[in-house]
């Protein structure tokens, strides 16, 4: 049997074909099903060969990679944060105040540039130009927003988009649609609370989906790929639980693309996080994503930290080797590149260190769920880059398309993973995004790259 007669057979199948247009969905879809197939795909059976753009020349410089680093909203104030801590409560406080848990290790981290209120347009255009300049093309904001509304969401309204140099990146969102646990000082030996389910009902969907298109998919600085604007999801466990079936949360996102369409632009790209280790309280994670990529008509998918992959050696606590967590995410990335039948953007990661979160009394003998886990070390601006190089050359060897490369993290602040200039390392880790992917200015915008033309 060849690979267009398995098709055509397949009746599971013929449902996805139809929403998938692009040429780069189409080629992972043939190399799923010709491998179970039992037959070999061949570059004219797929239309196009996977490791050349638009202009059919090969894809192979870093002129079409796409980096985009992950940008948490946690150091201005929230009434949500009034409310639960106290008046003005941000994590500046938890990393103000953090302290060495064992020998060795190095807290408190200081921010080069103080304790500044990311909501501030002037301190946001700082971030933007210091990203461009070293090679970050968006910022992908973790945005939240619950039943009861949105929350920690001044980064973006008053800082990103009031920022006057907002032109020189692009900004996506990731739905953070996970529980929220106060986990802002947390001691494990007490209960933890939960303040915030994740799970919404579909009116409150059908609401977030208005405004994404209406406030941000038409900002010219929102990063789109394909000219379809990006859009992500973070638990997605959490997101069919609050539609109750795959079919039905199949329903909810091609009402979503209908949307999108009728909004003038040629389509949604919607990624989902996949992660199977989940690094905050309630998490979950779906059983058989490749059917989901499938049942769900996914774009892509990719990563939040390589935490979610395996990356922390328990038995090698209170610490873990970076270089070891960077391995064996890069042996889960290999694997990803087979099992998955759309693209699967892959992530660098600068560290992890979640022990701000811990309350001062927290016991630190042994692990402790949530915020007593492994702490990175050798995560050095050097380590990074190498990371970095590594990540670079197999995504331009791999037939994935479009080329994108996620970030952990602007300024994961409270974990310890920050592209932001800290006192310790300057600008080292900016400095190796830089010498690995080059400047944003110095990319040619190709036919080809994700980033939006």
């Amino acid at each position: 049997m060849n690979t267009i007669e398995f098709m055509r057979n397949a009746q599971q199948y013929r449902r996805v074909l139809s929403a998938w247009r692009d040429r780069s969905r189409r080629l992972a879809f043939l190399l799923a099903v010709s491998a179970l197939a039992g037959c070999t795909l061949h570059a004219d059976d797929s239309d196009t060969a996977a490791s050349r753009d638009a202009l059919g020349r090969p894809a192979t410089a870093v002129d079409d990679i796409t980096v985009a680093a992950y940008y948490y909203p946690c150091t201005h104030p929230d009434p949500r944060w009034d409310k639960a801590k106290y008046p003005g409560f941000t994590e500046w406080d938890l990393i103000r105040k953090a302290k060495p848990r064992f020998p060795g290790h190095k807290q408190p981290r200081v921010p080069l540039w103080g304790y500044t209120d990311e909501s501030d347009p002037k301190v946001m255009a700082q971030k933007i130009d210091a990203a461009a300049d070293h090679g970050v093309d968006a910022f992908i904001f973790d945005w939240y927003y619950y039943d009861d509304g949105p929350y920690l969401q001044g980064a973006l309204e008053r800082g990103f988009l009031n920022a006057s140099n907002n032109q020189r990146i692009k900004f996506g969102l990731m739905w953070a649609n996970h529980d929220w646990y106060d986990i802002q000082g947390y001691n494990p030996a007490e209960p933890i609370k939960l303040l915030y389910p994740g799970k919404v009902t579909p009116q409150t969907w059908e609401t977030i989906t208005d405004l994404v298109i209406a406030r941000y998919f038409k900002h010219p600085s929102y990063w789109k790929i394909d000219g379809k604007p990006y859009f992500s999801v973070y638990d997605m466990g959490v997101f069919l639980d609050s539609f109750g079936s795959v079919e039905a949360a199949r329903t909810a996102v091609d009402r979503f693309r209908a949307k999108v369409e009728a909004a003038g632009f040629p389509g949604l790209h919607l990624n989902a996080i996949l992660w199977g280790q989940p690094n905050l309280p309630g998490g979950t994670t779906p059983a058989n994503w490749p059917r989901l990529c499938l049942d769900l008509a996914l774009d892509s998918l990719t990563g939040y930290t390589w935490v979610h992959h395996g990356a922390l050696n328990y038995g090698t606590f209170p610490v873990s080797d970076y270089v070891e967590g960077r391995n064996t995410y890069l042996k889960f990335w290999e694997k990803a590149l087979g099992d998955f039948p759309i693209p699967y953007f892959p992530n660098t990661t600068i560290n992890w260190d979640n022990s701000p979160r811990a309350h001062p009394d927290a016991h630190w003998d042994r692990p402790a769920a949530h915020v007593v886990n492994p702490v990175m070390m050798g995560n050095t601006p050097a380590a990074f880059e190498e990371a970095c190089r590594i990540i670079r050359d197999r995504l331009l060897a791999a037939a994935t398309q479009p080329k994108v490369v996620t970030v952990n993290a602007w300024n994961e602040w409270p974990e310890g993973s920050v592209l932001e200039p800290e006192l310790e390392h300057g600008y080292g880790y900016l400095e190796a995004i830089r010498a690995v992917f080059g400047t944003a200015s110095a990319k040619p915008r190709s036919a080809h790259r994700a980033r939006p033309r």
